[in-house]
């Protein structure tokens, strides 16, 4: 589950683990009814057999971690901690057994809290944004672990985040979520790469959204022509209800030159002027303007070679299909 804050993702995970309940509806895993309004069934939270893992208080302050672990197991007290005992081994913190849990990092929190979450044999387990809260090398670390867990387990996952990265990473399919609502699903590559709202365009980090107005359509050639601010530019050929359409173009499909282009098949060739230049991570994106403000990703490399300054005329390479309508 994919969507800003607010959008209604953890409101789903807690309706489906029976904290919260819902208006009406139906909730099923497997085949096996949890709640059916029609029905007046509503099994109760520690009856469902769902494992949940918070964003944030991953684990038990008051015990130490094997008992975190071993917290919801059936049994006595010795066969839970032999069971809880297990799964630290498989996750590669047994030495952590007796921590307190104040005396351990972010990342071995939450490979406690998810050892406790599939310590109880879950038919379910759901996440939510578990990775948002750690540094980057330990977020990818933990990104593998789950996706062992959902290759040696077979318990399905629904997974929430904010991140198109994650997303990608360890998505089978998404939903995107927007004010309660799921606006797009699919798999993660074919959602996020020709985006069709403007949500889910902005989202997943397309940088060039505008406004156009539809002037010529050529469907013979699969194109049609719309006019931005000051320029004009072919775009993939799509019916339209209305003449003004909003148009994504992702910067790093934008190719940037600084001598006229001659002889090529891009639809787009535009003459502008460069406006400024910005670090971004490890990328540069040159802004330049054609009419309307187009920004580009390139290397600090090809910055370097092109000899990039600000004020330099440059030519703007664009396929039409790399520009795409947005609902």
């Amino acid at each position: 589950m994919f969507g800003p804050s607010g959008s209604g993702k953890s409101t789903t995970l807690q309706l489906i683990a029976g904290i919260a309940t819902p208006d009406k509806g139906r909730v099923l895993v497997n085949g096996q009814t949890l709640f059916d309004s029609a029905n007046r069934v509503n099994r109760p939270m520690r009856e469902r057999r769902i494992g949940y893992l918070f964003q944030q208080l991953a684990v038990f302050p008051h015990i130490d971690v094997i008992d975190n672990v071993a917290f919801g197991i059936a049994g006595s007290k010795n066969t839970a901690r032999k069971k809880a005992g297990e799964w630290l081994e498989r996750f590669g913190i047994s030495e952590l057994a007796h921590r307190d849990p104040s005396s351990i990092s972010g990342g071995e929190k939450q490979r406690v809290a998810l050892a406790r979450a599939l310590a109880i044999n879950p038919r379910l387990l759901l996440l939510d944004e578990p990775l948002s809260a750690l540094d980057a090398t330990t977020k990818r670390k933990l990104i593998e672990e789950i996706r062992r867990v959902d290759e040696s387990s077979q318990i399905p996952i629904i997974y929430v985040t904010h991140d198109q990265g994650e997303a990608i990473a360890l998505g089978e399919s998404v939903l995107v979520y927007e004010r309660g609502r799921i606006i797009a699903d699919g798999q993660p590559l074919d959602v996020f790469s020709q985006p069709k709202s403007e949500t889910v365009a902005s989202l997943s980090g397309v940088e060039n959204i505008f406004t156009g107005r539809i002037v010529e359509q050529h469907p013979d050639r699969g194109t049609m022509t719309c006019e931005l601010g000051g320029c004009r530019i072919d775009v993939g050929f799509a019916p339209a209800q209305e003449n003004i359409v909003r148009i994504a173009i992702r910067a790093g499909d934008i190719l940037l030159s600084t001598i006229e282009p001659k002889g090529i098949s891009a639809r787009n060739t535009l003459e502008g002027k460069l406006r400024a230049i910005e670090s971004v991570s490890h990328d540069v994106h040159a802004i330049v303007d054609c009419g309307v403000d187009f920004r580009v990703t390139i290397t600090p490399h090809a910055q370097q070679e092109l000899g990039l300054e600000v004020g330099n005329t440059v030519w703007l390479i664009i396929k039409s299909h790399s520009c795409y309508l947005l609902r």
